[in-house]
């Protein structure tokens, strides 16, 4: 029987459109977590997957002392599909001259990720190749057809093994990217590497196997291996732990799928309760009638528990279609730009957005069930009583609880939950203040001459409670919106600013002092202009305050205990120079322009910055002195300043920058890069011909790779912020529906005394540009609250006042809010006063 009457009540208020608000917010919730996620989850599997050709398999395992086949066996018995290189620095014999190259020894099934890339001739048109170099063969760089005079089937020799030149080598996937180790890169079969000899002991090779598998398969077959490893030989490296820009973008644009979908969720839940409390209030009258009618409370209780179950998984099942549905169409929409795979499904998400919609429509509507529930008999005979539960407490503590928990669950990151909220409270409390302000300001601008103005604000101080809590819905609605909307903007803002139009895209090293004007010259005339050039010499850091510093072992030395302090165990790019470089910030310290040199114990110190990653690692502080070894001169520095470098960006960067003075007795080779639009590629051979010994580093690729999941994500981005402005439309609408009740009663009073139509919808129409500017602009305040602790504690990112928002913020509440309002109270306002007074009977 009380399914029956329930469901029976359930129909008729569907039809009467009573529930329509919360079915709304309950599908916006689900359809909003449920398309963020899954759009979130099939991108990620798409960007790791485009992620992993960079290491050219999924996970790698480094080693130093060659293979162990028991290994690799295990990893293939376990259904890991693995490829095999060897890799050293070598020299190169032509017929006459000779190089230094990065040798690539490699097996048949090598990349397991990624294409390799050849050309028909040196800087030729790259184009992917799925075969590889067979034994007896080699593919080089095309700068060694230069440095080498080599030409397509001619030879070199590698050690003692004669190599045919079968083809030019464009791109291999994990080439990586530095513009220091820029050796030419041969690409060899790993069989051939036995004859060449170049691997026995004092060699430096690093051997790598490289695996492909499920997430599953490769963490189980690392928890077996993980014990068996010498972390002084071998080191494994995957995905996860990528510190690359396209990993670092990658892992933002996830954190800001997470704010915006807790933000969608936010908003959707608020306007649950918002629903759910125009609900309850609507059917005081029913309940107590029912309960005169001898219905004991019980039955009340089961009879809008059911009402509320079913909305509940009417909302959740219309959600996961509507989502699902916005997902299909939205990655359909971008097939040509954002590349995500239908065919990848994730049952994480579904169930995530089922229990979102279970516990906003839950916990958003038990307080206005339980004032419901609590309504006496008498409100049958007196209109004025309504609910006799007060403890509002309770309403605070259900809905901040759910909100901080949904949050929490969902995002698994407790400081963004934690800032969110924070910032929530903060806003709440402030608009309370705000609120009385605009009750004595109300009392003195709603006297005189009833006007519009007057009237709208003596709406405003007459019902000052439900403005405020109207006044604190739409802050915190235009709140969400904008840290949405500015954390987009300022994101893809700093994503393009890495990688603007004409970014130099050609490195070229090994430029001599003698070479710097001619070539200078020489670019100028073919119409290419050469970025700054910057000084380096090869030194090793050997000492700190006097103490000597482990540099790299060989391998003879693997298993000798090691002492002391940790230098970089490996040659160090020393540049120099009394301007800071661009995106370089001096953090601790002082920039050493302005140095004036001094002697300790009749030794010259000069100053040298230090790039504070490396000062962390290597523990130096300012005021430490630091000697380097340059060839068989000694040169003693000291810590006068700290930077923080911005390695996003496409330009040289240098751990250590000495005063120039330090370097007077050194010859550098300099560094330097250009832009070459993709059509003018063809002119590098005679670019670089007349310069024999520089050597050309080509990024272009991995600029183009970069900047494509760059602009992936954007679009995502684009797709998360429509979804959230859905979200919070839906919440302006139910909190101005919310009054419509008590404005039919003022619309009423005010029709019978005489009050003009044009009057009574300029009242409405200020009153809720007035909230609307006040909310827009305390949005505005808690937003740039909320934005500094986002960027400066979640995005790591530089923080920054937005005053062109405020201004914004004001002007689209009183716009939107002010639209919305009249366009909710115009069927209102429309009513003749018979058809008002009736409805109030």
């Amino acid at each position: 029987m009380v399914v029956d009457l329930a469901w029976r009540l359930f129909r008729h208020e569907a039809k009467r459109g009573e529930l329509t608000v919360i079915l709304f917010a309950i599908v916006l919730s689900v359809s909003a977590v449920l398309s963020l996620s899954l759009f979130s989850e099939r991108l990620q599997s798409a960007l790791v997957e485009r992620s992993a050709a960079f290491i050219a398999a999924d996970s790698q395992l480094w080693s130093r002392n060659g293979f162990d086949e028991s290994w690799i066996n295990y990893a293939q018995e376990q259904g890991l599909n693995t490829a095999k290189r060897a890799s050293t620095r070598s020299m190169a014999f032509g017929q006459e001259d000779m190089a230094l190259v990065d040798l690539r020894a490699v097996s048949d099934a090598y990349p397991l990720k990624g294409t390799v890339k050849v050309a028909d001739e040196p800087f030729g048109q790259l184009y992917d190749t799925e075969s590889l170099p067979q034994p007896g063969f080699a593919w080089i760089d095309a700068r060694l057809f230069q440095l080498l005079d080599l030409t397509l089937g001619g030879t070199i020799d590698i050690g003692d093994k004669t190599l045919v030149v079968e083809r030019v080598l464009g791109e291999i996937p994990d080439a990586g990217f530095s513009v220091f180790n820029t050796d030419p890169i041969v690409l060899m079969a790993i069989e051939d590497l036995p004859e060449a000899n170049i691997t026995g002991p004092g060699s430096r090779v690093n051997y790598v196997t490289y695996f492909t598998g499920s997430e599953d398969q490769l963490e189980a077959y690392y928890e077996w291996l993980r014990p068996q490893m010498d972390d002084e030989i071998h080191w494994w490296r995957s995905l996860e732990g990528d510190e690359s820009r396209i990993g670092r973008s990658v892992a933002r644009a996830e954190q800001y799928f997470l704010l915006a979908s807790l933000l969608a969720i936010v908003l959707a839940a608020v306007s649950i309760a918002v629903a759910a409390q125009r609900y309850s209030q609507r059917h005081f009258d029913p309940v107590a009638i029912m309960k005169t009618l001898g219905a004991t409370k019980q039955m009340i209780q089961r009879v809008y528990v059911l009402q509320i179950l079913f909305i509940m998984l009417l909302g959740i099942t219309l959600g996961l279609a509507v989502g699902f549905a916005i997902q299909q169409l939205v990655v359909i929409a971008l097939a040509d730009t954002v590349d995500v795979s239908l065919s990848v499904w994730h049952w994480r998400p579904v169930v995530i957005a089922t229990f979102t919609g279970a516990l906003c429509a839950l916990m958003f509507s038990l307080y206005p069930l339980m004032q419901l529930f609590s309504v006496p008999p008498l409100r049958v005979l007196r209109r004025d009583i309504s609910s006799t539960l007060t403890a509002r407490w309770l309403q605070f503590l259900l809905a901040g609880g759910a909100i901080f928990f949904l949050m929490w669950s969902y995002s698994g990151d407790l400081l963004i939950s934690a800032i969110l909220f924070a910032s929530g409270i903060v806003l709440i409390a402030g608009l309370i203040g705000v609120t009385f302000g605009l009750i004595a300001l109300g009392r003195k601008l709603g006297q005189g001459s009833m006007g519009a103005w007057q009237l709208a604000w003596a709406r405003i101080r007459r019902r000052a409670m439900d403005n405020s809590v109207q006044l604190i819905s739409f802050s915190i609605t235009i709140m969400l919106l904008l840290v949405v909307l500015v954390m987009r903007n300022d994101m893809i803002e700093e994503w393009r600013g890495q990688l603007p139009e004409g970014t130099p895209n050609y490195f070229m090293a090994n430029i001599a002092d003698d070479d710097k004007a001619a070539l200078l010259s020489h670019f100028e005339t073919n119409g290419v202009t050469v970025d700054e050039l910057f000084p380096i010499v090869r030194g090793r850091f050997i000492e700190v305050n006097g103490e000597r510093v482990n540099t790299e072992v060989t391998k003879e030395d693997d298993d000798t205990p090691r002492e002391g302090r940790d230098g970089l165990g490996r040659e160090a790019n020393l540049s120099w120079s009394n301007q800071l470089q661009k995106e370089n910030v001096v953090v601790e310290g002082e920039w050493h322009d302005k140095w004036q040199p001094s002697t300790s114990e009749g030794t010259v110190y000069y100053p040298v910055s230090l790039e504070s990653e490396v000062a962390g690692r290597l523990d130096l502080k300012l005021g430490d002195k630091l000697t380097f070894n340059i060839g068989s001169e000694m040169v003693y520095t000291e810590v006068t300043s700290i930077r923080e470098v911005n390695w996003q960006t496409m330009q040289p960067n240098f751990f250590f920058v000495l005063h120039p003075a330090a370097m007077d007795a050194f010859k550098p080779t300099y560094l330097t890069s250009f832009h070459l639009d993709a059509e003018r590629k063809p002119v590098l051979t005679s670019l670089l011909q007349p310069f024999p010994t520089i050597t050309l580093f080509d990024v272009d690729a991995r600029i183009n790779q970069l900047r494509s999941i760059v602009d992936q994500v954007s679009l995502a981005v684009e797709f998360i912020l429509i979804l959230v402005l859905a979200a919070g439309s839906l919440v302006l609408i139910a909190q101005v529906q919310a009054s419509m009740d008590e404005r039919q009663q003022e619309l009423a009073i005010l029709r019978t005394l005489g009050a003009k139509g044009s009057l009574i919808r300029q009242s409405v129409v200020f009153e809720f540009i007035i909230i609307g500017v006040v909310a827009g602009l305390m949005a505005a305040i808690a937003n740039e609250l909320s934005l500094y602790l986002l960027q400066t504690q979640v995005f790591q990112m530089s923080p920054g006042l937005h005053l062109d928002y405020w201004g914004v913020a004001a002007v689209a509440g009183a716009v939107v809010v002010g639209t919305l309002g009249a366009i909710s109270c115009w069927r209102l306002l429309s009513l003749n006063t018979t058809t008002l007074l009736r409805r109030m009977v």
